[in-house]
């Protein structure tokens, strides 16, 4: 399903030759002769923004909807939490209620009946996927949840032997992957205590350099056997060197997996060219696909006749061709298929692909680049507006190539929950994590004007919270 597109200059956010984000805005700034910081100039960038049309197509959360807050605001929250959970594209209900019909009117008929037969309700995901993730199509399967897939993916390429044993992954990755982790390497007969290699900040600094990374597997190649990291860091926002450092673990002779649930619809990636050996990621932040949805897997075809990788098969991992001969011994699938366990969701493979029709619709590239100059827009009226009101350290990378759709910053004297709290009350919802907030302008549903209004509440809160006078520090 395709819907109309607006009659404007597809090319307007992207960047001239050397032009930096800042730039771009500064150039606008002094053509429309608006002042950056005005509500004037935030719908101006909305009028000319060629993929604005999209935001109607999302279901947004209304204020009064929202808990502790005055129940007669209906107007529109400012939603800025697409880190944590996307929007739900309105096309779903259609989607999923077409799902249901099936079921009612079909029964069993409905795996090779209907408007999506049940038994390929995955395949319809694939090439949009494989889009996303710059893999071939038989390198990509849509299965399970991402935690499942980190172990069943892990279960494969962490074969420690002898003296390379050890695990190299990044200070404060998410939880789920360091319990896989340990867990992994528990069931090998390891300690994780002496099996785990951390790469961490250097003091005062809140990123990972990537010549700190690359100095640890040249330094400490040959006792790892696998190199697992996010590819968008969950808490800072920090977008690593997936090429280069999937190259400099290869030349160490280890396996590299990447954690993507920050990074697909985010960020364009280019998994086959890069040479990843897996990657696994879910699909309800950036992708919309709705909380709690089927999850995702990549695995390179270098592997596809790799006998060395320890498989947990399933059902679905059969060729789909023998499937019902319910053999005693699997008949593998070819590709990242092979790796399947059970039949897909067709609930959730429902919600998945209405939400990836929007962004085969749309392009990552166009997607990727209006999501610089929108981040770039919040660092800017952060700075600018906020200076003299509280102290913050901006954790995320100012290099806009660094980092995704995604500002994580440390508010000093008052606390994330403090301001939270507040904003919440005004309908503005965002994320906190520990000491941090998180912001999270999502270019499908976010506009400029959203961004503007966050920045002025958030002003005003801290107006509330605070008097003391400080800078911004990074």
């Amino acid at each position: 399903m395709a819907y109309l597109k607006q009659a404007k200059n597809e090319n307007f956010f992207q960047l001239a030759s050397n032009q930096s984000a800042e730039n771009f805005l500064h150039t606008k700034s002094d053509y429309w002769q608006l002042k950056l910081n005005s509500a004037e100039f935030a719908q101006k960038m909305d009028n000319e923004d060629p993929i604005g049309y999209i935001r109607k197509q999302f279901a947004y959360p209304k204020i009064c909807s929202i808990l502790n807050i005055d129940t007669n605001q209906n107007e529109e929250c400012v939603y800025l939490c697409g880190q944590s959970l996307g929007l739900m594209p309105k096309r779903v209900i259609e989607y999923t209620s077409n799902f249901l019909n099936d079921w009612a009117t079909l029964g069993v008929f409905g795996h090779f009946m209907g408007s999506n037969p049940w038994a390929k309700c995955d395949v319809p995901c694939i090439p949009t996927m494989s889009l996303l993730v710059g893999g071939r199509i038989k390198e990509v399967a849509v299965m399970n949840q991402l935690s499942t897939n980190l172990h069943i993916m892990m279960t494969a390429f962490y074969q420690p032997k002898g003296d390379r044993y050890k695990i190299l992954y990044e200070e404060n990755a998410f939880p789920s992957d360091q319990y896989a982790i340990n867990s992994q390497i528990k069931m090998r007969g390891y300690d994780p205590k002496d099996a785990k290699i951390i790469v961490k900040a250097r003091k005062g600094e809140s990123c990972l350099r990537t010549e700190d990374i690359i100095d640890i597997l040249r330094r400490e190649g040959h006792s790892i056997s696998l190199v697992l990291f996010g590819g968008v860091h969950y808490y800072t926002g920090q977008l690593f060197d997936i090429e280069t450092i999937t190259r400099v673990a290869h030349e160490q002779n280890c396996y590299i997996g990447w954690d993507l649930a920050h990074a697909v619809g985010n960020v364009p990636l280019e998994l086959h060219d890069w040479q990843v050996d897996f990657a696994v990621w879910c699909t309800y932040k950036y992708l919309n696909g709705g909380a709690g949805c089927i999850g995702g897997i990549f695995v390179h075809l270098n592997h596809f006749k790799n006998d060395q990788l320890t498989r947990l098969d399933g059902w679905w991992g059969n060729r789909e061709s023998t499937r019902f001969q319910m053999f005693d011994d699997i008949d593998r699938d070819n590709g990242a298929a092979g790796f399947r366990n059970s039949n897909p969701s067709i609930h959730q493979c429902s919600a998945l692909l209405a939400s990836l029709e929007i962004f085969d619709e749309v392009g990552i590239n166009q997607i990727r680049s209006k999501s610089i100059i929108l981040t770039r827009y919040l660092e800017y009226l952060i700075l600018n507006e906020l200076q003299d009101l509280c102290e913050f350290t901006i954790l995320t990378p100012l290099n806009s190539h660094e980092r995704g759709a995604q500002l994580s910053i440390r508010p000093h004297i008052i606390t994330a929950k403090q301001i939270n709290d507040e904003l919440e009350k005004l309908g503005i919802v965002i994320d906190i994590r520990d000491d941090i907030i998180r912001i999270a302008p999502a270019p499908l549903y976010n506009t400029f004007f959203d961004v503007f209004r966050f920045v002025l509440q958030l002003k005003r809160v801290l107006l509330k919270l605070t008097t003391t006078s400080n800078i911004i520090k990074y």
